[in-house]
């Protein structure tokens, strides 16, 4: 019986082979561009040499610069974001009452910890600065999209230690938590110059526990 050979589906556009190598590539070369000179001053061009790739394979993939810089900024904010989460349900799960200092070091180590990473962490933390000092409504939605919930778990967390103190006040020291942390993990050398030299001795985790101590002495202070 003769039989009839059906035409074959064309193939449909989709991911190359090592996709997701490739993505993570560009993401680690863009991360490092935006950090080193901003988003006005990185350029695709720049970016797809550094990854090795045609630039109009970063424009199909990701969009528009601006979409890059949003992606490259979810992916480790969301890693931190994602961190903050688990450590806190680790904390209210436990069987101690968890104090501020437990929350604060909860909340923070992600971000240490992604800043002692190596260059991307470290390219990230400057990065993360950057976007914090910029007003613009596009960069508050952004922030708003990958760190809120977390924060308000945080804030909820410190209400149920802190009862006498506003919500509202806690909101405004989150803030000035954030501040300060990011400050401080993107200017050191200043401490070094303020301590003539002598703080550069310390250790990093010495470094966050000075951090936290005086933090919690900031959140708990009265209203």
């Amino acid at each position: 019986m003769a039989t009839t050979d059906r035409p074959r589906a064309k193939r449909k556009p989709g991911r190359p082979k090592g996709y997701e190598k490739l993505r993570s590539t560009i993401l680690n070369e863009a991360e490092l561009a935006f950090a080193e000179h901003g988003f006005a001053g990185a350029r695709v061009r720049d970016i797809a040499a550094a990854a090795d790739v045609n630039p109009a394979l970063i424009r199909y993939y990701f969009g528009s610069k601006q979409e890059l810089f949003d992606e490259v900024f979810r992916r480790r904010g969301g890693e931190i974001s994602g961190a903050r989460h688990v450590l806190l349900d680790r904390l209210l799960d436990g069987n101690v009452k968890p104090s501020v200092e437990d929350i604060i070091r909860a909340y923070l180590q992600p971000q240490w910890d992604i800043k002692q990473s190596g260059s991307g962490g470290a390219a990230f933390v400057r990065l993360q600065a950057r976007l914090h000092a910029e007003p613009e409504e596009h960069a508050l939605r952004l922030r708003s999209e990958v760190y809120d919930a977390s924060v308000k778990r945080y804030i909820q967390a410190l209400s149920e230690e802190l009862p006498d103190i506003p919500k509202n006040i806690l909101s405004i020291r989150m803030a000035f938590l954030v501040g300060t942390y990011l400050f401080m993990l993107n200017d050191l050398g200043r401490l070094n110059d303020l301590t003539d030299g002598q703080i550069g001795t310390l250790q990093d985790h010495d470094m966050l526990d000075q951090l936290v101590r005086f933090l919690a002495a900031g959140i708990t202070a009265p209203a």
